[in-house]
Formats: C-alpha cells, sequence, structure tokens
C-alpha cells in the first residue's frame, strides 16, 4: 500500500490524538486544555488553524473519541461507519495545496475550519484510505495487558503485536524469558 507523505503525517497525527486520551480514570487527559491542545498542533505542524479556545478542545476531544472508535472497530463495516460520520460532520472540501515547502498534497478540510473539523477530515480520509485498501485490521491496539495505546500496523506482514517494540514488546519478552527460566530452573 503506497502511503503518502500527507496521509502518513495523518496518521501519525491521528495515532497519537488517539493516545492523548486517558486509559481510565486516574490518568491524566493528554489534551488536558488549550495550552496542550496548542502544543498538540504544533508539534503535529497542522496548517490553516488560528487560536484556539476552550471549544476547540472540547470538539477534539470528541473526535477523538470517534477516532478511538476506529481503532476498537470489530471490522471494515463498523470503521467505515465513523468514518463516514466523522467526514460528513466535517464537511469535507478536497482542494490541492502546497504550502510550507511541501509539494502537493490534498487537504479535505475547508479554509478557515475549525481545528475539530481539520482533524476529522484529514485523519478521517487517512483511515479512509486504509479501510478502502482492505487494510482496516492495521488500525490496532497494542497487546501488552497494561498498555492500550494505538498505532498502525505498517510491516509488511502485518505482524506488528505492540505499539513500541523496544518498550511494551521487549518488556513481555523479557518477562517470557525470565519466567521460563524460572520454570527450567524449579
Amino acid at each position: 500500500m503506497l502511503i503518502t507523505h500527507d496521509t502518513r503525517c495523518a496518521l501519525d497525527t491521528v495515532v497519537d490524538l488517539v493516545n492523548t486520551a486517558p486509559e481510565d480514570d486516574t490518568a491524566a487527559d493528554g489534551l488536558s486544555d488549550v495550552a496542550t491542545l496548542t502544543d498538540f498542533v504544533g508539534n503535529h505542524e497542522i496548517s490553516d488553524v488560528g487560536a484556539l479556545s476552550e471549544f476547540d478542545l472540547s470538539a477534539v476531544r470528541k473526535i477523538r473519541g470517534r477516532f478511538a472508535a476506529v481503532f476498537a472497530a470489530p471490522d471494515a463495516r463498523a470503521a467505515a461507519g465513523v468514518i463516514n460520520e466523522l467526514v460528513a460532520a466535517a464537511g469535507t472540501t478536497p482542494r490541492l495545496t502546497d504550502h510550507d515547502g511541501y509539494d502537493w498534497h490534498v487537504h479535505y478540510f475547508a479554509p478557515g475550519a475549525s481545528v475539530a473539523d481539520h482533524l476529522a477530515a484529514d485523519c478521517g480520509m487517512a483511515l479512509a484510505f486504509f479501510v478502502v485498501a482492505g487494510e482496516q485490521e492495521r488500525l490496532r491496539r497494542c497487546e501488552a495487558p497494561d498498555c492500550r495505546r494505538a498505532f498502525v500496523d505498517l510491516s509488511r506482514n502485518r505482524s506488528r503485536r505492540y505499539c513500541d517494540s523496544r518498550t511494551c514488546g521487549n518488556r513481555l519478552h523479557v518477562a517470557a524469558y525470565r519466567a521460563r527460566r524460572r520454570e527450567a530452573a524449579g
């Protein structure tokens, strides 16, 4: 599957957005206030966004939950339904642009759209490409028992199980190794 630069950026953005949600009632929200939303927008180089407000924060948190539903969808039909709702509500307006030193690419949000509509349109379309390509199963959650972070499996054989092999994957492999050693010694 060919993934363009702007689609990859949108995928990274949607994964990071979903992962800002607290995993339980004791965890902090990664989008706790307008300042953290502003940082998120800046860190992801989300273009064409004006001054942000509490309204924007609330709207982004709502679409974050909808994006989380895409990663939890049991099949392509369910994922497509959520994506269709997101993209339709954003009022997509595809247009070609070549801003900020990037070559020609497509923006799916209308000029002057809110940050929530911007994210819903661009990130929703990036996820839509995976469903259309029959690759919805690549939109996953980490299989580590104490981690449910979202990620996109871009491995050739669709075999990635953990959000980060160096942390979650390695930690589980070390634990399994130690358990085997204890069993062999005991």
